[in-house]
């Protein structure tokens, strides 16, 4: 697996523990917490990657991913601190967006 594939692959794994979370909200609600942190830990390695200065990405493409990373940490937070179902719509369809953007030839 090569690293774009690896890290698509890590966002749809964060979308499918968020999206398991959102449809059966009243059951597995409990389980929002372990979602949410595998989901920040991942976007903490995304920026940290985009955000060092060997990567070999253009400059454009490293301040976007930093400024959606950014966003969605804050959205990780938010969900985090007032929980609910609708809060988590949104990580998951980034953390998609993102894996299907990953998943299409450069």
């Amino acid at each position: 697996m090569n690293p774009r594939e690896l890290e698509a692959s890590l966002l749809l794994k964060a979308a499918r523990q968020l999206q398991a979370v959102q449809d059966d909200w009243d059951n597995k609600k409990s389980d929002l917490s372990n979602a949410l942190d595998f989901n920040r830990k991942l976007w903490t390695f995304l920026l940290t990657a985009v955000t060092n200065p060997d990567n070999p990405l253009p400059a454009n493409i490293r301040e976007n991913v930093a400024n959606l990373g950014i966003f969605i940490l804050g959205q990780i937070l938010e969900t985090a601190q007032a929980p609910s179902a609708d809060k988590i719509k949104i990580l998951i369809d980034l953390n998609r967006e993102l894996a299907s953007g990953l998943n299409t030839p450069a």
